[in-house]
């Protein structure tokens, strides 16, 4: 009797307690997926093998077959400006980035984050992520502001825009300072060191080490590469010398035609005619030619070489087995660049060390408006400007746990879309303060539901502003202008993706609805008109 009234005491005392099983959701519990953003540098629109090139990407064109592939994603046409975009889910001027890391008096262009914008990593720490960073920074010099004062755990890295990638602390401008960090001291490369290798392997150790803590992980891997100076691997180089002497035209056709059997642009696609500034193949000597073919060769090793060290990214998930639960989100920071070192402040060096050739270590030089023009095939202009050329990237999305086969999407995607699309992904809400600061709500929207195969809203219109070169789009209409011209252009983007009929004239009354938009927009983000801003100071590229 004793035992029995036992159990019926027993019974009464555990019936109010939930069970183990009410607890939990029948099935395997989610887990928060591990997140990664790599982003090249200064990379056209067709120079990897998925977008049209006949570069060796082989990682990156896996990731599209397997993956989602967006056609019409946008960047914010710059390095710095694209960066505090990416990090933050504003509008570069909402985060104090509204041209370069140039220090100057207003706000929105003070060169640096400002405490009214949080980072992913910061964001993330909250919800249980370590944060990780390698690479390219270029969005706050000064130490209080480098990546470990900005919520990443770790950090291996460029703080600048560009240097050697041999020797990536060599100035290249005059009185200039250049730093390499580990987390939140100096360092300085050893021989041997090639940035690209650099970086990556960084970015390898701290997947490898984060395995033992349990957590998931934030990782922006950020390349220095392709963006000048042309540097790369001899064992890189030797499968692209002699790939070019065709010529630019016969390339970008090449590339345009790829293009279109790859389904990147429609047919209804024009090749935009050869930039001004490009001269006819013919009229250069065969020493020019060889010349070119040799920068083109470069540049594509060094694409070539940043997909490899993807390879090893992708490779240390598979041998961690955290392969299948990553995320991995793949865009550059802005179309090609037409830059050439020529003046423009750089020392005397610099400028001799541009008339080696290209695949010389001591070299610095870049491929100029002739290898940009090739690059954005078959787009409009470059980094800088706001027209496709640039600022549309290829955009790549890798996540096999959710992803089951290729999909493409070319409704219109924004930089400002991956941090709402992180904080989605790890089931965390953007923060409305951080450290006793207001913060700006995101511009972003996540794209989440485009991963997984479900309908998308989109944005209503996107915005661009950079250096007075402003745009607007909205559905397949996008108003575009040039500064100093400030002259509005028009254009379909549906059916003319190389901007190359202007119907400002045959449709006046859209023109003006797409002028306020972006005047409201800009007054609301904070834009100054170029000619106003004080003169520039500090790092232009």
């Amino acid at each position: 009797m004793q035992f029995k009234s036992l159990l019926i005491l027993a019974g009464l005392l555990f019936s109010g307690m939930p069970s183990v099983r009410a607890q939990h959701k029948p099935g395997k519990p989610v887990k928060k997926p591990n997140i990664i953003i790599i982003l090249a540098d200064d990379m056209g629109y067709s120079d990897i093998g998925c977008f049209g090139a006949t570069t060796q990407t082989p990682n990156l064109d896996n990731m599209a077959k397997t993956g989602l592939v967006m056609t019409q994603f946008y960047n914010a046409s710059r390095c710095c400006p694209s960066r505090a975009s990416l990090l933050t889910g504003l509008y570069q001027h909402q985060a104090g980035v509204g041209d370069m890391v140039n220090t100057r008096k207003e706000p929105a262009y003070q060169g640096y984050l400002n405490n009214n914008c949080v980072t992913i990593a910061e964001a993330l720490k909250g919800s249980g992520y370590n944060t990780y960073m390698a690479g390219k920074w270029h969005v706050g010099t000064a130490p209080q502001n480098w990546p470990v004062k900005r919520g990443f755990d770790h950090y291996f890295g460029l703080i600048d825009g560009a240097g050697s990638y041999f020797n990536p602390t060599n100035p290249y401008r005059p009185n200039q300072h250049l730093t390499v960090a580990l987390d939140d001291q100096p360092y300085t490369p050893e021989k041997g060191f090639y940035a690209t290798d650099g970086y990556a392997s960084y970015a390898v150790k701290y997947i490898r080490d984060n395995k033992s803590s349990g957590k998931p992980f934030f990782l922006y891997m950020a390349f220095t590469a392709p963006h000048w100076p042309l540097n790369a691997l001899p064992e890189d180089i030797a499968k692209y010398k002699g790939k070019f002497m065709a010529g630019w035209d016969k390339v970008r056709e090449q590339r345009f035609n790829r293009m279109k059997q790859l389904g990147v642009i429609n047919s209804s696609t024009q090749l935009s005619p050869r930039d001004k500034n490009v001269p006819d193949w013919s009229s250069l000597s065969e020493q020019e030619k060889q010349a070119w073919d040799e920068k083109m060769a470069v540049y594509s090793a060094m694409v070539d070489r940043m997909d490899q060290n993807i390879g090893r990214i992708r490779q240390a998930l598979k041998e961690t087995g955290q392969d299948q639960n990553t995320i991995i989100m793949f865009m550059s920071d802005n179309g090609a660049s037409s830059e050439s070192i020529r003046g423009n402040g750089f020392t005397p060096e610099m400028i001799a060390a541009s008339q080696k050739p290209a695949s010389d270590p001591s070299s610095f030089t870049a491929y100029g408006f002739t290898g940009a023009n090739v690059s954005n095939t078959p787009l409009t202009l470059f980094k800088h400007w706001v027209y496709e050329g640039g600022i549309a990237t290829p955009f790549i999305v890798s996540y096999p746990a959710v992803i089951k086969a290729h999909k493409k999407s070319e409704q219109p995607g924004h930089i400002v879309d991956l941090m709402a699309t992180c904080l989605d992904l790890a089931g965390a809400k953007y923060p409305k303060t951080y450290n006793n600061n207001a913060i700006k709500p995101t511009e972003g929207i996540s794209l989440l539901p485009l991963i997984k195969g479900q309908i998308w809203k989109g944005h209503n219109a996107l915005f661009f502003e950079h250096e007075g070169n402003r745009a607007v789009r909205q559905g397949n209409w996008k108003l575009v202008s040039e500064y100093p011209a400030n002259q509005w252009q028009l254009y379909n983007i549906a059916q003319d993706r190389s901007e190359t009929n202007n119907l400002a004239a045959k449709y006046p009354q859209k023109m003006k609805a797409l002028e306020a938009l972006y005047e409201q927009w800009a007054s609301r983000i904070g834009v100054i008109p170029f000619e106003k801003l004080d003169k520039r100071k500090g790092d232009e590229f």
